[in-house]
């Protein structure tokens, strides 16, 4: 059986996207070890799962030459990682190593799950991770705390109805006051 994961930048007062939908999350400051475990985060294993518009995102942004001078080892990682965009109005993706996965999203998640292969992971994404968070389909959340008040927006467990308990796995902190909190069920 795969295992689910998330990646998720969120702020601090807990919002991963801002109400204006303006793209918040790149103003980290400048952190040489915080680049490293980006690069490094993107180069691993797995297979990628995206929403729509995270997808639409991240296909006009990775594959460009802007993205292979700025990030060259997260362009290239993100550019040969299999993917998958959750999609109900798609019908073919143009981004390499692309899948659309239509109609019933829980369904769907859940018979790849049960299949033999690589780790998914969820890269931004809130309302796919809200849904799959409510199913119980994620088995680990990394999470990405920027140090920015945004006030108002979006939170990644919009719709979930249910408690869920998660236990620290791991933590770390860097000099630009980013925190990564890896937790598991």
């Amino acid at each position: 059986m795969r295992t689910i994961s998330i990646f998720e930048q969120v702020s601090l007062d807990g919002f991963y996207a801002s109400a204006t939908d303006d793209p918040w999350y790149h103003a980290q400051r400048a952190d040489p070890e915080f680049v490293e475990f980006i690069s490094a985060n993107a180069s691993g294993d797995g297979e990628l799962l995206f929403g729509r518009k995270t997808y639409d995102q991240m296909a006009a942004f990775w594959p460009s030459a802007e993205a292979a001078r700025a990030m060259p080892a997260v362009a290239k990682g993100m550019n040969a990682k299999r993917k998958l965009v959750a999609s109900r109005s798609m019908q073919s993706a143009a981004w390499q190593h692309t899948q659309v996965i239509g109609g019933d999203l829980i369904a769907s998640v859940r018979e790849l799950k049960a299949r033999a292969g690589e780790p998914i992971v969820v890269l931004g994404s809130g309302t796919i991770v809200a849904q799959l968070a409510e199913a119980d389909l994620i088995d680990e959340y990394q999470l990405l705390v920027i140090p920015v008040v945004l006030g108002a927006g979006r939170t990644l467990f919009e719709g979930t109805t249910r408690r869920i308990e998660l236990a620290l796995a791991s933590s770390r902190s860097f000099r630009n006051g980013c925190v990564f909190g890896v937790y598991r069920r």
